[in-house]
This record gives C-alpha cells, sequence and structure tokens, in this order.
C-alpha cells in the first residue's frame, strides 16, 4: 500500500478540505474536517467577542459602557455579518444538500435559525422597529461551530485504529536480487520477489520466510500480545513488527491485496454499513427536525396572539429551533458504531457487517464447525497407554523418534504431539517402512516398530490387558489407534485423532456461562463427534452432515425460534454462515467463508465468540444510554425554548439554547467514549461500563 492512499485513509486534523469517508451517518459533514470546524470557531470567536462587548444589550445587562468612537455602533452588525457568511455558510451549505436530498435534520434546523436572525436583525438596521440579534446571531454561529469541532474530533478519534493500522506499512523494502540488496517502494514488489526484514522493521508484504528466524509482534493484526515466533515456511503478515533475528520473506501479496489492507477495508465497511438501531435513530431525528419546525411556527402564533413584541417573538422562535436541533440524536449512534467497529479491530474481532454486531447480544444457540475450528484440523495424539518399564512420555519420545522419518499425517500428528510437550527426541537409526502396516527404527540402541491392527496381526503381537483396553476405547471413540511394539510385546498405545484446540475449552464453557446452548455441526462419523462434544461438553451434536446440508440445520434451529450464531471456517461452511442470524468466520480459513461472514476472527480462536457477545451488549448499552439522553434532553429543552416557563421568570435565550444543544452533544460524545473501557474478556470493564 503507498504513501498516498493510507493518507487517504486517515483523517488528518489540519486537512481543510476534509474527506467523504466518514460514515453514512455522518453525511451532514461530508466534505467537512476537524481542522476547518477548528480554524472557522476560533476565527467566530474573535468575531464575536467585539460583537458582544458592543451590544447595547449586555452592555445594559451587565452595566458598563463600551468605548464609543465614530463608526463603533456598526460593530455588532458588521462583525456578526462576518460570522454569519464564513462561519454559518458550512451550515447552510449542509442544509441545502439535506434539502435536496428531501431530508430535512438538524443542518436544516440550524440555518433556518441564523437565517431568521439574520434577516431579522438585517431588517431592524432598515428601520422595523425591534431590537436586532446581533450578538445571539453571533454566538450561535461560533457556539455550534464549537459543537461541531468537538463532534468531528471525537468521530476522529473513534477512527483513530485505521490511522495507526495505516502508519504499520512502511513505504520502501529491501529487495533482494542475486544477491544484492537495493530499497524500492512497497508498491513497486511483485508476487515472487524476496526481500529482506532486518531486525526491528514492520514487514512490507504478506509472504512466506524463505531463510531465517525471529519472533513477529502482530498485536495490531490479530491482537494477540504475545510476540509470535516465525521458522522457515511460515507465513507473515504486512504490518507485524520484526523481532531480533533477520528474515529472508517471498512475496505473496503486497499493497492492497494484503491482509492489513483488508482489515481497514473491513472496519472502514462495517463504519459504513447501516444498522437497525441507526435506521431508529435516523428516523427519530427527521421527526424531531418536523417536531421542531412547527414547534416554532406554533411559538411564533402564540406569542403574536398573545401580543408580545415581535423581536421577542422572533427570538423565542430562533431559540426552538437551535435548541430542537437533534444533533445528539444524529451522533448517539454512529459515534458508538465507530468506536465499537475499531475496539473490535484492534480485539481481533472484525466487524463487516454492523448487523450482525447487533444481533449478537440476543445469541442463544452457537454452532461450531468441527475441523478447523473447535479442532486443529490436523492430527495429534490425544490418549496414550503404556506398560512395563516404559512410561507415556518414553514412549513418546520413542515413538516420535521413528515417526520423524515419516512423511505420513499420521506420524506427523506424533512428531508435532512431542514437540507440543516440550519432549526432546533422538534421531532414529536403521529406520524402515513396513508396506501397509507401519514403521521401524532403532531408537537408544532397542529396535521398535509402530502400526495399527494390520503390524499386530503381522507379528502375532502380545498385547497386554490394559492397551487393550484402552485400545477398544479408543476405537470406540472413532480414534485411529498405533502400537509401540518391543521385541513382539505392545509397550505402548497411541490414540491419534484431530487434536482440539486448548482454546476450544474455554471458548464453550464462556459461552454456558452466558446460558448460550452450544451445538458442534460436521460430516465427521458420529462416533468421532460425540467423542469430541464429550471432550468439550458441548450440548447438541450434528454429525454426518453434508456439505449441501449444514444450513438446513441453522434453518431447523431458527425454526425452533432459537437466534444462532455459526462458527465456520471452509468452503462448505459459507451457506450455513450466510443462513445464521450471526455468521461468524475464522480468519484463517478460505475467503469464501470469510466473505459469507458477518464477523471475522482474526486470531482463528473461538474464545472470541464470547467475547463478540460482550461488545454486542456494550454496544447496545451505549446506544440506548445516548438515544434516551438525546431524546429526553429535547422533552425538557423544547417547552422552556418556546417560553412556557416564562410567567416564573424562566427564559432560554438562543445562545444559552446554543449552549445546552452543544452540551448535550457532548454529553453524548463522552459517554459514547466510555465503550473503550469495555474489558471484551471478563466482566470489570462491562461494570465500568455500566456504571458510566
Amino acid at each position: 500500500m503507498n504513501q498516498s492512499h493510507r493518507d487517504g485513509t486517515s483523517h488528518n486534523e489540519d486537512d481543510e478540505h476534509g474527506s467523504d469517508g466518514h460514515h453514512e451517518g455522518h453525511d451532514k459533514h461530508a466534505g467537512h474536517s476537524v481542522g476547518m470546524f477548528r480554524n472557522k470557531f476560533w476565527l467566530s470567536l474573535a468575531l464575536t467577542l467585539p460583537v458582544v462587548f458592543w451590544s447595547e444589550h449586555i452592555q445594559g445587562l451587565l452595566g458598563y459602557a463600551a468605548p464609543a468612537f465614530p463608526g463603533s455602533h456598526f460593530i455588532p452588525g458588521v462583525f456578526a455579518t462576518v460570522v454569519f457568511f464564513y462561519g454559518g455558510l458550512v451550515f447552510l451549505k449542509a442544509a441545502w444538500r439535506e434539502l435536496t436530498d428531501r431530508a430535512p435534520g438538524m443542518m436544516t434546523l440550524i440555518s433556518l435559525a441564523i437565517t431568521v436572525a439574520f434577516l431579522f436583525s438585517v431588517a431592524v438596521e432598515l428601520g422595523f422597529d425591534a431590537t436586532a440579534l446581533w450578538w445571539e446571531l453571533a454566538t450561535l454561529v461560533t457556539i455550534m461551530l464549537l459543537g461541531h469541532w468537538i463532534e468531528m474530533r471525537s468521530i476522529s478519534q473513534a477512527q483513530g485504529a485505521l490511522k495507526e493500522l495505516a502508519k504499520l506499512l512502511p513505504d520502501k523494502a529491501t529487495r533482494l536480487t542475486n544477491g544484492e540488496t537495493e530499497e524500492v517502494p512497497v508498491d513497486e514488489l511483485s508476487a515472487g520477489d524476496l526481500v529482506l526484514v532486518r531486525p526491528g522493521e514492520s514487514v512490507p508484504v504478506d509472504g512466506v520466510i524463505k531463510e531465517g528466524k525471529s519472533d513477529l509482534n502482530e498485536a495490531m493484526i490479530t491482537g494477540e500480545s504475545e510476540p509470535v515466533s516465525k521458522d522457515e515456511g511460515d507465513e507473515v503478515i504486512a504490518g507485524t513488527l520484526n523481532g531480533e533475528g533477520s528474515l529472508r520473506v517471498e512475496v505473496k501479496e503486497v499493497g492492497e491485496d494484503t491482509k492489513l489492507s483488508g482489515i481497514m477495508r473491513l472496519v472502514s465497511e462495517a463504519q459504513d454499513s447501516k444498522s437497525r438501531s441507526q435506521d431508529l435513530a435516523d428516523r427519530a431525528a427527521q421527526l424531531l427536525t418536523g417536531i421542531a419546525i412547527a414547534a416554532a411556527l406554533l411559538t411564533f402564533v402564540v406569542w403574536q396572539l398573545l401580543g408580545a413584541d415581535i423581536d421577542f417573538t422572533v427570538v423565542r422562535v430562533v431559540t426552538v429551533l437551535v435548541i430542537a436541533c437533534p444533533h445528539a440524536l444524529g451522533l448517539a449512534v454512529p459515534l458508538v458504531i465507530a468506536i465499537s467497529t475499531t475496539k473490535g479491530a484492534q480485539g481481533g474481532l472484525l466487524v463487516r457487517d454492523r448487523r450482525g454486531l447487533e444481533e449478537a447480544r440476543n445469541l442463544n444457540t452457537v454452532i461450531f464447525d468441527k475441523t478447523g475450528t473447535l479442532t486443529l484440523g490436523e492430527f495429534r495424539v490425544v490418549d496414550i497407554a503404556s506398560a512395563g518399564d516404559v512410561s507415556e512420555d518414553d514412549a513418546l519420545r520413542i515413538a516420535a523418534a521413528i515417526e520423524a522419518e515419516s512423511e505420513h499425517p499420521i506420524a506427523r500428528g506424533i512428531v508435532q504431539t512431542a514437540r507440543d510437550r516440550d519432549i526432546e527426541f533422538p534421531d532414529a537409526e536403521d529406520f524402515n517402512a513396513i508396506t501397509g502396516q507401519g514403521v521401524a527404527g532403532t531408537v537408544d540402541g532397542v529396535k521398535y516398530q509402530l502400526g495399527g491392527p494390520a503390524l499386530l496381526d503381522a507379528e502375532n503381537v502380545d498385547v497386554g490387558e490394559e492397551i487393550e483396553g484402552a485400545a477398544d476405547e479408543a476405537a470406540g471413540r472413532g480414534q485411529a489407534v498405533i502400537y509401540l511394539i518391543r521385541e513382539g510385546q505392545a509397550v505402548a498405545m497411541f490414540a491419534v485423532a484431530d487434536g482440539i484446540r486448548e482454546e476450544s475449552y474455554a471458548a464453550v464453557r464462556s459461552l454456558h456461562d452466558r446460558g448460550i446452548e452450544v451445538a458442534m455441526l460436521t460430516g465427521d462419523a458420529q462416533a468421532v463427534a460425540d467423542a469430541v462434544a464429550r471432550e468439550l461438553g458441548i450440548d447438541t451434536v450434528f454429525a454426518e452432515v453434508l456439505p449441501e446440508d449444514k444450513a438446513s440445520k441453522i434453518k431447523e434451529l431458527q425454526e425452533q425460534g432459537k437466534i444462532v450464531a455459526m462458527v465456520g471456517d471452509g468452503v462448505n461452511d459459507a451457506p450455513a454462515l450466510a443462513t445464521a442470524d450471526v455468521g461468524i468466520a475464522i480468519g484463517a480459513g478460505t475467503d469464501v467463508a470469510v466473505e459469507a461472514g458477518h464477523i471475522v476472527l482474526v486470531r482463528s480462536d473461538p474464545r472470541d465468540v464470547a467475547r463478540i457477545v460482550t461488545l454486542s451488549e456494550g454496544t447496545r448499552r451505549k446506544m440506548l444510554q445516548n438515544l434516551w439522553w438525546a431524546a429526553g434532553y429535547n422533552i425538557v429543552a423544547l417547552p422552556l425554548a418556546a417560553g412556557v416557563a416564562y410567567g416564573w421568570g424562566i427564559l432560554l435565550s438562543p445562545a444559552v439554547g446554543a449552549v445546552l444543544m452543544s452540551a448535550s452533544t457532548v454529553i453524548v460524545a463522552i459517554n459514547a467514549q466510555f465503550l473503550r473501557r469495555l474489558d471484551l474478556d471478563g466482566d470489570e470493564g462491562e461494570r465500568a461500563v455500566k456504571q458510566s
């Protein structure tokens, strides 16, 4: 990814022109930026101060006399007019877009308020018998600019994860050609090139290590806090940070095709996608706009019928229009969504469709695909029984030494199990493959054989009662049984099966703790599926299911009234992922499965399913809190703005109305920020979010 792309992704506070990159909930800010509102606010504030200082109304209210000089009486009108056209133009343009789209909203209300105040004040200057509203106009525009600056900063900060991700990619890479090194721009690299990644450098591409070994920090990509050890043949991800080793990496993907770029696109698309809560907030904002305009007209009519002065009535109308702006309502949901999607991305949860995240809080059933999701998709030794003077660890050490010479999948599983248990094994001597039966070799001067039942029959091996009983149990679970034989006697038995992920135990337990039922879906034999289910404590098993029937199993549960999530990683999981209420794709799976899911688990860790539910619940709480605050504020503020409490001496000016409206927006923005404290792995952060 080149520099221009990265800059285009970020939201630069000093960018005067802004971008159209904000999500749909903020179309009112298309073409706006933090820097634009900041600059307009400071200049408008500088112009507003003299308007207020030389205002006759303020002088009388505070009991002072502003210095008089030729033309000083023009200061409020001239300066306020500049503020109207300079600071207010951004609202007028946005209101025009709303009206042309036939979707009047908060910008329409703001523009009506400042336009009414401006035209009324101009009429007064031209001879209409009333008091001009210059200081109210100037302060109103300035305070509105401040509110929008704060809002834009909140949005920009919520999208900060994208900017941080963009910074991970280096601009240049060191390419190796015929043993010579040259520094080239990353976008000049192509698949098959060889690049050098020095200690402490960021990996510039997705690729495979051809030479070298190192620990890589993948935290920003996968959420994994511990450095990951990488050796020859292992894949590396663009944007990850190399440790102390030097690596030679063959390029597989560059630029837009890297995993990091894909993550950034998914986060951006999730923030752009509409959710049901956003639709509700948008409809409420449009409804409130209509109510505000009607309230303003009613206020005008009622006060005129009561015989109020025209300038008093216009001030009431302007205040109603200002204070009723559904600004907080418009910000309530989009800001929470922006924060939740970036928080999820930082924790290895990529939200492709916000509706999936929204629905996750309602889940009562989670279905896991077995192979590659709950299990490793690779053989491992799942049980060992030994006899005589051979311990289980010693038996595994001997078996791994012999099988290290074999390429058979079961042999690789035995060897990897020994490595997983940190069991060191020597090199075997006299290795020999016994066709159709097994292998043989010498370890520590002793000859051993390894094989299944066919080897037992061919060699007439004596199997002890203890080993035979363990073997029968393993066979009943649908597991392959391999025997270690010494001098015609079976000294150990290995039950070999698709290994269960260590994380799967905690994943099932955490879902059960939430009252969520866990099911497993697999094409494997019933005995194999039942063995895994018993081991993990899974509630329901669907075994021997054909790929084309997986989606129908999801529908069966949905017809029972269950809200179902499907977790899978393969091509044959894609229809089921799309059918489920929430489709959760394992990030290490196929592109098809990832595209079909609502949410992608970057770490391929089944424990992250519970974290999705936590994020969904926390996001929903923040949305409801903000929506209730925004709506409740208007229920109280609108009557006060119209002057219903005038008889008790309570009267709000347009400037106070603008302060209250902006304060409401700021409160909503601050409340949304508490979502950052949500602990996806526990209850402490959840309580903090509730309490806030």
